[in-house]
């Protein structure tokens, strides 16, 4: 309602079930527990996960993503920067909008390009499938700090 953007999470898979269970009793998040597995090969990377709870069972996705160079701060684009810069999250709790901050350090992006993708997460989340080729975004990881939601 006040025009700050954040990010809000249609689903997450987790390979931690005491962080799912946290994440959807005190943040009211879709989270997901799941068997999951990250394999690094060079600059190639591939991600597997595997619904376990709470359903549907079974969703899964399969990801191949091939990192490049690192992008130079100055060449991102609006774009790139809204798509990553996210220092909120939105949730429902009790039936009303939440929102909490989020901390981190900016991402430090790199080029990607998929190679291959098999999923059926968006189907899972009701979601229709897209109709043109997925934008990748790719970042070796950050340490984030969530605090504590108040009502919007």
């Amino acid at each position: 309602p006040d025009g700050t953007t954040g990010i809000w999470f249609l689903s997450l898979d987790a390979a931690r079930l005491p962080a799912v269970l946290t994440a959807r009793a005190t943040y009211g998040l879709p989270y997901f527990w799941s068997s999951m597995s990250v394999r690094r090969d060079g600059d190639r990377v591939r991600y597997a996960s595997r619904r376990r709870f709470p359903g549907p069972p079974g969703a899964s996705c399969d990801v191949a993503v091939r990192f490049a160079r690192p992008w130079e701060p100055s060449r991102l684009t609006g774009l790139d920067h809204f798509l990553t810069a996210r220092f909120r999250l939105y949730s429902v709790v009790a039936g009303r909008l939440v929102a909490a901050e989020a901390e981190h350090p900016m991402w430090r992006l790199r080029r990607a390009e998929l190679e291959g993708v098999r999923e059926d997460l968006l189907a899972a989340a009701g979601l229709p499938r897209p109709d043109h080729a997925p934008l990748v975004h790719a970042a070796e990881g950050t340490r984030v700090r969530i605090g504590r939601w108040r009502w919007v």
